[in-house]
């Protein structure tokens, strides 16, 4: 017997669905009176949720009046906004070049007065340099086999980080030490993109948070993830883009990002840790 990972629209579908049963469940209706109720057909209430059919915005509405659980709307709108668009292939956003990925994200970035970041192994793309870009989106140009439009897409790259000089908007970011000793070119570029983190930290907006390596910590998240206020949660992996809008899980994430805030290091303290990576690349005679 075989078995294959559902995807993560399908299991998606799917966890809404014991969602649904769930609340009926709790609620002592079986699916008969439910459809009774809401006059539907009694096979309805089983496709809604065997992730047969996705639910309109009314039907949650009315199954969660029925079972007296109006509470858990919020949840569950976000959940069926989200069934589209939760996990976009890149080959498909990628179509057009690398530049025309990056401008879909500048409306975001607009909207967005609190951003926070967390990456792992790479340097948050509002705070590269161009060479340190450049190294990125050839690689990613190469593997994902898109249409070669480098110097535009570092272009692009690079006039989005017009925004992190405006006032109203607040950084909080938290990088892993491992990022800053995670080459993308060569030392004379990891050079200057670490040179370019010392001058970012310094904005007034921006607040800096780094989580040295070798220490007892809380937690460890999978992967890199930006918190756009309250409203969205967004991560990449190497074949897609995956966006959280769930209240409940947005506020999850929250939860991690306080845990990893917990145990960083900032001021002196975070600019030490770049001064010794840069001091780590730089020859001894």
């Amino acid at each position: 017997m075989s078995t294959r990972p559902l995807s993560p629209a399908k299991q998606a579908a799917e966890n809404l669905g014991n969602r649904l049963r769930e609340i009926r469940k709790g609620a002592d209706i079986t699916g008969r009176a439910l459809a009774d109720a809401t006059g539907w057909h009694f096979t309805k209430v089983s496709r809604l949720e065997n992730a047969g059919k996705t639910p309109t915005e009314q039907e949650i509405r009315l199954w969660c009046q029925i079972c007296d659980a109006e509470e858990q709307i919020p949840d569950l709108l976000a959940s069926v906004r989200a069934l589209e668009s939760m996990y976009q292939e890149h080959k498909r956003r990628t179509r057009a070049g690398m530049k025309q990925l990056m401008r879909t994200s500048v409306p975001l970035y607009e909207r967005t007065n609190r951003f926070r970041i967390y990456e792992h192994n790479v340097i948050p793309g509002l705070f590269q340099t161009p060479d340190y870009a450049a190294a990125m989106l050839r690689f990613w140009i190469d593997f994902l086999d898109t249409p070669n439009d480098l110097d535009e897409a570092v272009e692009t790259r690079m006039s989005r980080q017009k925004i992190i000089y405006r006032s109203e908007k607040r950084f909080e970011v938290l990088l892993e030490e491992q990022a800053l000793r995670t080459w993308f070119g060569n030392a004379a570029t990891q050079t200057g993109q670490l040179e370019r983190i010392l001058v970012v930290e310094s904005l007034p907006n921006v607040r800096l948070g780094i989580i040295p390596m070798m220490i007892e910590r809380p937690c460890v998240a999978s992967m890199g993830f930006w918190i756009y206020d309250e409203r969205l949660v967004l991560m990449e992996t190497p074949t897609a883009s995956i966006e959280v809008t769930m209240p409940s899980e947005i506020e999850l994430y929250e939860q991690i990002f306080d845990l990893l805030a917990h145990v960083s290091v900032y001021g002196e303290s975070a600019r030490s840790l770049v001064r010794a990576a840069i001091e780590d690349l730089t020859p001894t005679n």
